[in-house]
């Protein structure tokens, strides 16, 4: 079987941060990277849960909205991949990211999406886990370029 481009990426380079990780046609991959990659320090399940609710309700609510194609968590539990069409520029889904981990560092109120009729684990949920993911993502973010989404060989 053929590698998949995913596993091509040298993980014990990866640092926090936001990566280019691929384009398929119209769709452009990007890998929002919140643990380093084979540390021990892995996001805990609750607050992805969490995160994924609070990241997925930001930006499908965005102006991008109709540009969102998917957000959802690495099995590897180091981060997201979010995927949008190439109409949004490197710049805007810095800037999106950057406000949606604000949004998710100071969120007060109900989890949306986390009753047993909308969500199929709506148990397991850590707001303040999210919360924290958010604000070290915030700073993580806070100055980042379109110059930093390159994956290091």
């Amino acid at each position: 079987m053929k590698r998949i481009e995913s596993f091509c990426v040298n993980h014990n380079k990866l640092k926090k941060g936001l990566y280019l990780s691929r384009v398929d046609g119209d769709c452009v991959t990007y890998d929002l990277r919140m643990a380093i990659p084979n540390s021990g320090v892995y996001l805990e399940n609750d607050g992805i849960h969490t995160f994924e609710h609070l990241f997925a309700t930001y930006v499908r609510n965005s102006k991008r909205s109709s540009e969102v194609v998917y957000v959802g968590p690495m099995g590897c539990r180091t981060g997201f991949y979010f995927i949008v069409r190439d109409t949004v520029s490197k710049e805007d889904v810095i800037r999106l990211l950057q406000d949606t981990c604000a949004f998710i560092a100071d969120y007060e109120g109900e989890i949306p999406g986390s009753t047993a009729i909308e969500c199929g684990n709506y148990r397991e949920h850590s707001l303040p886990k999210a919360k924290a993911y958010g604000a070290d993502m915030a700073r993580v973010l806070k100055d980042w370029t379109p110059d930093k989404m390159v994956y290091e060989q």
